[in-house]
Parts: C-alpha cells; structure tokens; sequence
C-alpha cells in the first residue's frame, strides 16, 4: 500500500513551491512522517529535508515535504505535469 495518494496543485502548493521549495502531498490519514520521507524519497529519487503533516478538518491528511536545495520542487512538479 502506497502512501501517497496524489500532489495538490493549489495557488498555496505553487506559492510554497516557489519560495520554500516544498510540495503538498494528500497522503493515507495512517502514515507516519518516516514513511512519507522514504516514500517520496524512493518515488522521485530527490533527498527530503523534512516533512510537516496536516489533518484537514475534512478529516484527509496532507504532507508538506521539503526538500533539499539540490532538489528543487519545481523540477518534481513538472514531472507529475502540475506545471
């Protein structure tokens, strides 16, 4: 089971790709922040700095993965198309 369920392409996830290289993800409401880092790790092949979780009061769970300067966000963006 994955736990990454899809990326969220907002005007936030954009504002926060751009000035603090993260990326929002929408992720199983059970996953631990490690398993989301060696997710994301695994899938784009790019080092994770540090990963926040949110729970919306939807009751949907969303990540805000940070990654390292050598890996910019934008770059992950546009190879899953939300750019």
């Amino acid at each position: 089971m994955s736990t990454i369920k899809n990326p969220l392409s907002t005007e936030k996830s954009i504002r926060l790709m751009e000035s603090e290289n993260k990326l929002i993800f929408a992720v199983d409401k059970r996953a631990k922040k490690e398993e989301i880092k060696k997710d994301i790790e695994e899938l784009f092949k790019a080092r994770v700095v540090h990963v926040n979780t949110f729970i919306t009061n939807k009751g949907q769970k969303r990540a805000y993965v940070k990654f390292s300067d050598e890996t910019p966000a934008i770059d992950i963006a546009t190879q899953l198309g939300l750019m």
